[in-house]
């Protein structure tokens, strides 16, 4: 008896939660991360918290004095 892989269903993409930024920017920069697992599996929503958490993370490097 095979023993079923469970596969990420696949979920639409939850709204940003980060004043300033939009579900564009967000999806641009999942898309970017994620270009290794697309589009053979779905972004889970860790995955779209994620890509946001980096996408705030790497503004907020930019505008850092240098």
């Amino acid at each position: 008896m095979k023993v079923k892989e469970k596969q990420p269903q696949s979920v639409q993409q939850p709204k940003p939660f980060t004043p300033g930024i939009t579900a564009s920017m967000v999806r641009q920069h999942a898309y970017e991360m994620y270009r290794d697992k697309l589009p053979d599996k779905p972004l889970t929503v860790e995955d779209w918290v994620l890509a946001e958490k980096d996408l705030v993370s790497s503004l907020d490097d930019d505008n850092l004095p240098k």
